[in-house]
């Protein structure tokens, strides 16, 4: 066999290293973090009390989590390391059992099985007031005879802050929230969108070890959830705080996060970061959730053809450029729809329909039995009933196995030693 011979393996399901260094904050502020939590004034509830300029910063571990509701099992031996000053979003389909995990660690939910660590300290069987780490729920949950000032404030009331010190903070958070204005209204008197940022600045008063949130932006307007999508990734810079956020949208997991925890019937099908996500996916599910249009994705057969490997389906022949000489193997061939491009005879198709998004078109083909999407600059010079064919570099090609659904990696073929 060649020395340009390969072959494919599953791989494994893992964090990179790199992955973590990337979510890890600077060594001095993790220095002045560590130096702010080891001294902290207790106040009048016996609570420790955090300095403005001290951020607060948690990691969170989570080991072998497991939750079931009688014979379901919404969360299946989850774990999973939230660094310092992570930005970690729990992304995936409604019912995949990401809220769950996140009120397992808030204390909402006690695992059935599993350890759950904030600072190295074991939190498995903490009340929720004592953990130190504060949550926004995807309802609003504020108390309808406060005015917005008097819930934002309550949670350092609770704890027997002094007034000034109060309204000092709540006016610092009205402001990041562009909530300045209502500060003496009531919940019964806003609009949605402006219940839900009350909710999440009732959070951020309190400096908590960490923040969870569940969806916190689904209720806003699309204009408003671009500008707090803005607003909370410059919120989480400005402090360092550990982050997570709980979501269905890919837009958000991709634009805030440090990391992407995806999630599919109650087990982690990959973490990593939103680069490493889109453009490695560790299995069929996450290739097919992420992105707009998803991957595209089908079935076919990975063949070697005068000593080269090749993906064989209906309408659809792509040489790999890898020398090799393999037993025919059944696989899911995966290519983006942005790396399709019109000319050459690699995919062949008809275009059904084209979509028109501005300054891109999107044409959905019917390539054999299966849909494909091919997405580019407008105009594509396409129109429906066009035959067209579609070539792609080799690099953008993806391979899963049919079975498992997990990736495909290309390694070097093992060398004899004899042969040395």
């Amino acid at each position: 066999m060649s020395s340009r011979a390969a072959f494919f393996v599953v791989s494994a399901f893992a964090e990179s290293a790199a992955s973590l260094a990337q979510a890890t904050p600077t060594s001095q502020a993790y220095a002045r973090t560590r130096l702010g939590r080891s001294a902290l004034p207790i106040d009048r509830q016996g609570h420790p009390c955090r300095l403005l300029d001290s951020p607060p910063v948690s990691r969170i571990q989570i080991d072998g989590a497991t939750k079931r509701f009688g014979a379901v099992t919404a969360v299946d031996e989850v774990t999973l390391d939230v660094s310092h000053g992570d930005f970690l979003v729990l992304l995936g389909p409604s019912g995949c059992g990401k809220s769950t995990l996140l009120r397992m660690i808030a204390g909402l939910a006690p695992p059935t099985s599993g350890r759950i660590s904030l600072d190295g300290r074991d939190i498995t069987h903490t009340p929720p007031r004592d953990r130190d780490l504060a949550m926004v729920f995807q309802s609003y949950a504020l108390y309808p005879h406060l005015t917005v000032a008097r819930n934002i404030g309550f949670p350092l009331r609770a704890r027997g802050r002094a007034k000034s010190a109060i309204a000092g903070k709540v006016a610092e958070v009205a402001a990041v929230l562009g909530l300045d204005e209502l500060l003496d209204r009531r919940p019964r008197e806003l609009s949605g969108g402006q219940r839900q940022r009350v909710a999440l600045g009732r959070a951020l008063v309190r400096d908590p070890g960490a923040f969870l949130m569940d969806e916190p932006l689904s209720n806003l307007d699309a204009k408003l959830r671009t500008a707090t999508r803005a607003e909370l990734t410059d919120l989480h810079r400005a402090l360092g705080s550990t982050f997570v956020y709980v979501t269905h949208d890919q837009v958000e997991a991709m634009t805030m996060a440090t990391r992407i925890a995806l999630v599919n019937r109650g087990r982690l099908e990959q973490v990593g970061t939103p680069e490493q996500v889109y453009d490695e996916p560790a299995s069929v599910f996450v290739a097919g959730f992420l992105g707009s249009p998803p991957m595209n994705l089908v079935d076919a057969t990975l063949v070697a053809r005068d000593g080269e490997l090749h993906v064989q389906a209906p309408d659809v022949a792509v040489p790999l450029g890898i020398a090799g000489d393999l037993p025919a193997r059944d696989v899911v061939l995966g290519i983006r729809p942005e790396h399709l491009k019109p000319g050459g005879s690699l995919v062949r198709g008809v275009v059904r329909v084209v979509e028109n998004l501005g300054s891109e078109e999107v044409a959905h083909l019917l390539v054999g039995d299966a849909r494909v999407c091919l997405r580019g600059p407008r105009p594509l010079g396409l129109a429906a009933g066009d035959a067209v064919g579609l070539t792609c570099a080799p690099e953008h090609v993806h391979l899963f196995d049919r079975t498992s659904g997990r990736r495909l990696v290309r390694q070097p073929s093992p060398v004899s030693p004899a042969v040395v």
